[in-house]
């Protein structure tokens, strides 16, 4: 998991979050509160948390899991799924495919599986569709058999570049690896209770 100081500051903010209501005393500007006197100046800030969402990634940036209430969503880059601009999975992607399956086995409550094919954006609109569910259709294929006989249903869906997760350019300039972040195919399901 990448340590850079954007993800530990949302990192800290996500659990100052979580963790409830906050205190925050406020000094008096006036100089009015007596020696002693802690409560003048204490104001209650209570902040809502609305959707707190944790997600984890792998060392090699290469997959991550997220958890919104009862949904988890495995992503997978493109980059290690897929050559470039092909939607065959390579061996090494069917395994890492075998292992999302014992998950969605392990925690899935049953229903519809998602899975969401996504791209940069090189390349024009109707290419990036049909690649992305091609490639989702890929996915949706090696899953089918190690999840046959589960109570499931698979459902394979490109979106194109229409859904980054991050800018693919950053102040003007192409971010290579926010492009990369961004190639994906993600498996969504919901988690027992």
């Amino acid at each position: 998991m990448s340590r850079s100081p954007e993800r530990l500051a949302i990192l800290a903010l996500a659990l100052a979050l979580a963790a409830g209501p906050a205190t925050v005393a406020w000094a008096d500007p006036g100089g009015t509160t007596a020696p002693g006197d802690t409560t003048a100046g204490v104001e209650d800030v209570i902040a809502p948390v609305e959707d707190v969402i944790a997600e984890v990634e792998s060392l090699d940036g290469a997959e991550s899991e997220s958890k919104q209430g009862e949904e988890i969503t495995v992503a997978l880059t493109s980059d290690v799924l897929f050559a470039l601009d092909k939607a065959v999975l390579t061996a090494k992607a069917l395994q890492r495919v075998q292992r999302v399956a014992v998950k969605i086995q392990a925690e899935s409550a049953g229903g519809v599986v998602r899975i969401e094919g996504h791209t940069d954006d090189q390349g024009g609109d109707a290419y990036n569709d049909a690649l992305s569910l091609k490639r989702a259709q890929a996915v949706q294929q090696a899953l089918q058999g190690s999840l046959a006989g589960a109570n499931l249903t698979l459902r394979a869906m490109g979106f194109g570049e229409t859904r980054p997760r991050l800018p693919n350019v950053v102040d003007g300039n192409p971010s290579e690896e926010n492009r990369a972040k961004n190639r994906r195919v993600e498996i969504i399901f919901q988690a027992k209770r």
